[in-house]
């Protein structure tokens, strides 16, 4: 039996009668962020093809702004004049740095043509031993938290756990530096990033304020939150900065580099060192921010439906040798030879992406599916709302069924139609640059945790709420009772 999660911003009327389609002069629309997961094909942006309530004084259920409405039903959501795409941007470059998160136009040709083979699949795959090795570190370390914990107690909070991992891997993967986060998660940059990704109360009152004050004054405000940030900015500024000096350094010395995609990026010859500090922001924010969510909504799910849960653990434990081995070694073919494990990873990334939306605003006047975009009209992308639409993935688009990507044709699919139909990871130009190594570690980590132990909530009657943020979580944490297979 499967579950229906009722998510917010799923309603349903006319925002989900249209399927994907190509969006009319969406060469003129930019901008926004650039999110996290698997990518698209190349061309041009593609929204869901729902843009609804669009006139004067139309709600279509929406909020209005100006006469445009946000909030309706479909993926592409119309904010007339709100600014919030500068906003957005600003913010982001502050956190993440001036990489190509942010970067617009040929700028952001310029550096994704730079970065393209460090992310190829041909070096990605030359990485999963790094990934397999952390993903083993972190089952270790939680084996023996549950066996020292002097309560007794069974139960972790696995975001926590989550995004220790993922920083050591972006850490090791991407930049040939263990931060250590596994075994000390009091290292400082495991403290200056909980700080930053933490919820407030003063952080939600901020964004708010953005809504109407400019942002420079925003950041200026005299409020602790603000200073946490700063000092925290600075801390991986400074971070950042000696991995690039040291990285340089070695390669000036005629020592061969490592293959971590900082080595790569610097022998590209395409940035300088402080574009590298920059990129280098971007990684450790978003590269491990966003898999961290995706590994723990993948627990939830698997621990509300202990079938699945017990079908992928058996796949596990017959096609991947390295998971009662640990002397064995792991290679991409392991990986894609498993294919429940591949369809729990996509239908995890489809019901529940980490990042619910993202943002573009129109360069010049354009239409999107015949309704008339100003310039400056600013479109909001939601993955949350097209990767549910019954549209497109029939009457049970809420429900986690993994199933849905197996059989033929369909692992790549999840026997949906449009190659629209899954947008978590946006497709085109602005596509992410780091899916392949993102699929990567997410597979990694989910089959060592699986294979490891059994998993169940440690609250089922709890009524889980969301937490938006720079990436959607359980709000409050996720506390799972974990017991080691075979024990």
């Amino acid at each position: 039996m499967h579950s229906t999660y009722h998510l917010p911003s799923h309603p349903s009327g006319p925002c989900d009668e249209n399927p994907a389609a190509p969006v009319q002069g969406s060469e003129d629309i930019h901008g926004g962020l650039e999110e996290g997961g698997t990518g698209g094909r190349g061309g041009d942006l593609v929204l869901h093809a729902a843009v609804c309530g669009v006139g004067d004084g139309e709600r279509g259920g929406g909020v209005e702004y100006g006469g445009v409405v946000c909030g309706c039903g479909g993926g592409a959501v119309l904010l007339g004049g709100v600014g919030v795409s500068s906003f957005v941007e600003s913010a982001a470059a502050f956190a993440t740095g001036a990489g190509i998160l942010v970067a617009e136009g040929d700028e952001h040709k310029r550096q994704r043509r730079a970065l393209l083979p460090a992310f190829a699949f041909r070096h990605i795959k030359d990485l999963y031993p790094v990934f397999w090795e952390k993903s083993v570190e972190m089952t270790d370390a939680i084996s023996h938290a549950l066996k020292t914990d002097p309560t007794g107690s069974s139960v972790i909070e696995i975001r926590e756990w989550a995004s220790r991992a993922t920083l050591d891997i972006i850490g090791t993967a991407g930049m040939g530096q263990d931060f250590n986060s596994i075994a000390d998660p009091s290292n400082e940059l495991n403290v200056t990033y909980r700080t930053i990704f933490k919820p407030s109360t003063a952080a939600k009152v901020m964004q708010v304020a953005s809504l109407f004050l400019p942002e420079w004054l925003i950041r200026h405000l005299p409020v602790k939150r603000n200073e946490e940030f700063k000092e925290a900015i600075r801390t991986i500024k400074r971070v950042s900065g000696e991995l690039v000096r040291s990285k340089r350094a070695k390669l000036e010395k005629g020592h061969r580099t490592d293959t971590d995609i900082l080595s790569v990026a610097i022998e590209s010859g395409g940035f300088t060192d402080d574009e590298l500090v920059n990129q280098l922001m971007t990684f450790l924010a978003a590269g491990h921010e966003t898999t961290a969510s995706s590994l723990t909504w993948a627990v939830y799910l698997l621990s509300k439906h202990p079938a699945e849960q017990t079908r992928l653990r058996e796949e596990i434990h017959a096609l991947l040798p390295a998971i009662r081995d640990p002397a064995a070694k792991i290679s991409s073919t392991d990986i894609d030879h498993l294919p429940f494990l591949n369809a729990v990873l996509n239908e995890t990334s489809r019901v529940l992406p980490p990042v619910a939306l993202t943002v573009r605003e129109a360069e010049k006047d354009t239409t999107i599916q015949g309704h008339f975009i100003p310039a400056g009209t600013t479109v909001v992308i939601s993955p949350w709302a097209i990767n549910t639409s019954n549209a497109l993935w029939g009457p049970d688009s809420k429900e986690f069924k993994p199933d849905r990507w197996m059989g033929p044709g369909k692992a790549n699919t999840g026997g949906a139609e449009s190659n629209y139909a899954v947008t978590t990871f946006l497709h085109g130009p602005r596509s992410c640059i780091g899916k392949d190594f993102a699929k990567a570690e997410f597979a990694c980590l989910l089959a060592a945790l699986v294979g490891r132990f059994e998993m169940e909530l440690a609250e089922p009657e709890r009524v889980l709420e969301i937490q938006g943020g720079i990436t959607n979580g359980p709000k409050g944490g996720l506390r799972i009772r974990m017991r080691e297979v075979g024990s």
